[in-house]
């Protein structure tokens, strides 16, 4: 008779003592579980600092170690060396010294191309996503019409016909790179419109723009930050590109692309103005792409092996 009482009171005991559920932190541990992504979330942190110290540089016009802009034709495709660990371009500049003010060029392109492009699918993919009917289909063959033009041809058009800048670019990259994101979106507001928190909501009187930005969008988040991570190693490439063919961020700033354009002229005499510059985008890029599949792995259940 005396026994029963311990048992019971022992067992909230064990239930209190019990590790609480965390969304957060399973997220956290199965993303962290991922070596290579963890590696490649080094060196884009890595980059990220150097690109704001160098931004920094940029705006006091204190350079480290040389001025990017100066030109010493007594130096000039001169080969790696203690002077100038990454070697010198044709007119004498010092290429690691304008790799590093690259960086801050090709990731401000790469994040703020891909903030564009987010917003617009976002927006469209919702709208689609919640009011269905003619609304989804309307904008939804305006998101194939959109798909059917290869976009990179699209971008080599579109910065033709204007001035080459920098915004130039990034509001050209985000004005073309929003479709994929348009149909994720989509894709999760009309799996999650018919589920009971939304109905509740529709019930109690909210607005439709409280409903979706308030209640849906938050669900259906997940794949957007995947698809946003990936998005920004394809804009850097897209800029590399556009740079490497003449039509990226004017001279003389240096980036990642101009700096391979000006060296394939000099490719046999001057390999380290291809292979420098071409690794930097290579890491870049995968580390974006690790990054992106890490998360996916984190963040998709069906992707769970425990």
């Amino acid at each position: 008779m005396t026994a029963a009482p311990a048992t019971s009171q022992a067992e909230p005991k064990d239930l209190r003592g019990a590790e609480r559920y965390s969304p957060r932190r399973d997220f956290l541990k199965r993303f962290f579980r991922n070596k290579p992504a963890v590696l490649a979330l080094w060196i884009l942190i890595v980059l990220a600092v150097v690109a704001v110290v160098f931004t920094s540089m940029e705006i006091t016009q204190r350079y480290w170690p040389y001025d990017p802009h100066s030109v010493d034709l007594t130096v000039k495709l001169q080969g790696p060396s203690g002077a100038h660990p990454l070697g010198t371009d044709n007119l004498g500049r010092d290429v690691l010294t304008r790799m590093l003010h690259g960086t801050r060029i090709s990731l401000t392109v790469g994040f703020v191309a891909v903030a564009v492009s987010v917003t617009i699918g976002v927006l469209i993919g919702s709208m689609a996503g919640y009011f269905g009917g003619v609304v989804d289909s309307v904008l939804m063959r305006f998101v194939d019409m959109m798909m059917c033009f290869p976009t990179f041809f699209l971008i080599l058009t579109v910065v033709a016909l204007l001035k080459p800048s920098i915004y130039n670019i990034i509001i050209v990259i985000g004005l073309t790179g929003w479709t994929g994101t348009a149909r994720f979106v989509r894709a999760e507001f009309l799996s999650l419109r018919g589920r009971d928190f939304v109905l509740a909501a529709l019930a109690g009187g909210l607005g439709n723009g409280r409903i979706i930005f308030r209640h849906i969008l938050p669900n259906a988040l997940a794949p957007v930050a995947v698809s946003a991570v990936l998005g920004i190693a394809g804009a850097i490439l897209t800029e590399a590109g556009l740079s490497f063919l003449g039509f990226g961020v004017p001279p003389p700033a240096p980036t990642w692309g101009n700096i391979l354009a000006d060296g394939k002229t000099y490719i046999l005499d001057a390999w380290w103005l291809i292979v420098f510059p071409g690794m930097a985008i290579f890491v870049t890029t995968l580390s974006f792409y690790l990054v992106g599949e890490g998360l996916r792995e984190a963040l998709d259940p069906r992707l769970r092996i425990d």
